[in-house]
């Protein structure tokens, strides 16, 4: 049961808030959200599983409600809330606009802040040598000897602006606060560095990321975004945050979890490049074992150098055969391994290749150590430990890369089980990358967060298809009876009031005149109409079909002519003074698009959003499915286009009073076995199909 302090909490939350928003009007969904969440993550229902999964139409409410049924929990059990999410959009809102609202009418005081990686800061010691033009510093060492790029003036010039706006308290040393976009070179010179910007060394004690983490262990709730998370949780957990068993999390955007998580599962390395690194490394640690000259660094310098003896011959192997069969690539520029299986002798190449790797990587971990070690008791001076560092921390990096590459391409799987999808990638210029990547991440997010939290909320506007959780359920790691909580709740808005016209055609979208007849057919559609959003879901198409509209005289705002923002905000400007204005974009302006009201009441979706299996893992997924005896489209792709179709249509009513209509243009809604569930899985627009 929710203790009595804690449910008192929540209503004179609840009380000050509907005070303070004009117009309040009380949603039976969103107090029941409210109330399914402090239940679930207070252990109600189940005190060894507190996970809910909770699809929230637009318009409960989702990030107040999990600001009321989460943040008075957490503080009152004194535990950490971790809010993530997957755009930055939703982030700026969360901490420039909800959490300032909710902390002025919430009953228990709680403190927030947007967490950052590391790399969204400067390193202190690093922006004043890069300001003062100092030689001895990773600057020099990692740009000239790696990639041969030296700092221009114009980039000493802005390093010396930078130190000075930061030594007068008028920069905070993140990058993302700088009024001006820093180019990449330039800021790659000065970012902080797990390796090298250790606050275990007095003069990294201030450097900005970890002044912001001191800073993050005095608060309450920490938003930050899914990459960081997934970031944080392959480390093991409580490197970046707090550990996990010591948190409660709200993951919004939740459907975007699984794909994220796959990103930060897969491994890659460049052959040529990595054998350079590798050549690099061999200087730089007898360079570290002459500067120090200490009986104790002996051993690991020598195991390094034999670890590094074995790599290299073992990545020339790679490379050569790579060289002796071009017929891997053909017209492609990727070579998949089909079921995941590598060819003779790639096996046990890279099962060496994870060996000395990782025992590369102990040998240097040890050597950056003794030489921490030795700054810190004066055996050293700090400019001579400094480049040192830098070369230590920059290999290291690369090291880890390299081995979680070759884990992947040598870990054995099991009969029965999930192949891991393989390939190489060939570039114009003909440098071979290999890729590794997990098919299926739900193991891996039921091993780092799920078996370990104290309690998750995963919210979305989107997280069934076909009207039903599975597919989550199984993209995410969960199971069937595991414990988790399911709630769908619908919009509270009136979907009467908007149509959804699914009009006649003479083409499907796979017929070659399908193009034409879009150009012949949306003049009709588009005539009268003051605001007006085409979705497309080729790029190619979408250009096609633009040329042929602007033919026949209709003025347009395309995608990719100008930035996302400056059409959003000529589209506005047009809507609001009256002048018709028709937006055309692909499937990233079917999410995350509000344009309440006037500004769009017309939504025209040409063709269901299915995506066609052309990575090397999607073909993976559909070969595995396959071999299973599976149907790769109705499993993978069916559901997923229903996921999208729901999005899309969710651009149309984003407020209470919107109206409008919803075109579908695509006939296989109609004329398909499969059309009948994505027709149902909509929201319940009054229907018109000609």
């Amino acid at each position: 049961m929710l203790s009595p302090r804690l449910k008192e909490a929540i209503r004179t939350t609840y009380r000050q808030l509907a005070d303070a928003l004009p117009g309040f009007v009380p949603r039976r969904e969103q107090n029941f959200l409210v109330a399914e969440i402090a239940k679930t993550l207070s252990g109600e229902y189940d005190k060894s599983r507190r996970i809910l999964v909770a699809e929230a139409g637009t318009g409960i409410g989702k990030s107040l409600s999990y600001a009321q049924g989460a943040i008075p929990l957490a503080r009152l059990l004194q535990k950490k809330l971790i809010i993530s999410t997957a755009t930055v959009a939703l982030q700026e809102q969360l901490i420039h606009k909800d959490l300032p609202f909710f902390l002025q009418h919430c009953a228990v005081p709680f403190r927030f802040m947007l967490v950052k990686g590391r790399q969204r800061y400067c390193c202190e010691h690093l922006l004043e040598q890069g300001a003062m033009g100092t030689e001895e510093s990773n600057l020099e060492f990692a740009f000239e000897q790696l990639s041969s790029i030296r700092p221009s003036e114009e980039d000493k010039q802005l390093y010396k602006r930078l130190w000075d706006r930061y030594t007068d308290g008028k920069w905070d040393g993140d990058r993302d606060n700088w009024p001006e976009p820093i180019p990449d070179t330039a800021w790659e010179r000065i970012a902080a560095d797990r390796h090298t910007c250790n606050k275990a060394l007095s003069h990294h004690q201030q450097c900005p990321f970890h002044r912001a983490r001191d800073k993050m262990d005095e608060c309450d709730v920490l938003v930050v975004n899914h990459a960081l998370l997934l970031s944080d949780l392959t480390m093991g957990g409580g490197i970046i945050l707090p550990p996990p068993d010591e948190c409660f999390y709200v993951l919004d955007e939740a459907h975007h979890l699984p794909n994220v998580a796959r990103d930060h599962g897969a491994a890659a390395v460049h052959l040529s490049g990595t054998r350079k690194t590798l050549e690099k490394l061999a200087q730089s640690a007898g360079k570290i074992g002459r500067r120090l000259n200490k009986e104790s660094l002996l051993d690991p310098q020598l195991k390094l150098q034999d670890a590094l003896a074995s790599l290299l011959p073992d990545l020339k192997a790679v490379e050569q055969w790579v060289k002796q069969h071009p017929e891997l690539f053909g017209t492609e520029s990727h070579h998949r391994f089909v079921d995941g299986e590598l060819p003779e002798p790639l096996p046990l190449l890279a099962i060496n290749l994870r060996e000395g790797s990782k025992q590369a990587l102990r040998a240097l971990d040890r050597l950056q150590g003794a030489l921490t070690e030795a700054l810190r008791e004066g055996e050293i001076q700090r400019k001579e430990a400094e480049p040192l560092l830098a070369e230590a921390g920059f290999f290291l990096q690369r090291l880890e890369h390299f081995n979680q590459l070759w884990e992947l391409m040598s870990r054995e799987v099991s009969p029965g089980k999930t192949p891991l999808a393989r390939w190489l990638y060939q570039s114009d210029a003909g440098e071979v990358m290999v890729h590794a990547s997990p098919i299926e991440v739900g193991y891996l997010l039921e091993e780092w967060l799920w078996s370990k939290c104290l309690g998750a909320v995963l919210v979305s506007a989107t997280l069934t298809a076909l009207s039903s959780f599975d597919y989550f359920r199984h993209q995410a790691g969960l199971k069937h009876h595991d414990g988790t909580r399911y709630l769908r709740l619908r919009s509270p808005f009136d979907y009467d009031k908007a149509q959804l016209l699914i009009p006649k055609m003479r083409c499907e979208p796979s017929d070659p005149g399908f193009t034409g007849e879009l150009i012949e057919r949306l003049p009709e559609l588009l005539k009268g109409q003051k605001a007006s959003l085409l979705l497309f879901s080729s790029y190619r198409q979408m250009k096609e079909v633009a040329e042929g509209l602007r033919d026949q005289g209709l003025t347009l705002l395309v995608q990719g002519e100008a930035s996302r923002n400056a059409l959003l905000t000529l589209h506005r400007q047009r809507c609001d003074a009256g002048t018709p204005s028709i937006l055309l974009g692909t499937g990233s302006f079917s999410e995350g698009l509000d344009l309440p009201g006037h500004y769009l009441t017309n939504l025209i979706i040409t063709k269901l959003p299915f995506a066609v299996p052309n990575s090397p893992v999607e073909e993976a997924t559909a070969e595995w499915i396959e071999k299973r005896g599976g149907n790769p489209f109705l499993q993978v792709t069916v559901p997923e286009a229903s996921r999208k179709l729901i999005q899309a249509c969710g651009r149309l009513i984003r407020k209470e009073a919107d109206t409008g209509r919803v075109t579908i243009l695509d006939r296989r809604l109609v004329t398909k076995r499969y059309g009948k569930g994505l027709l149902d899985a909509l929201p319940p627009f009054k229907r018109h199909i000609e």
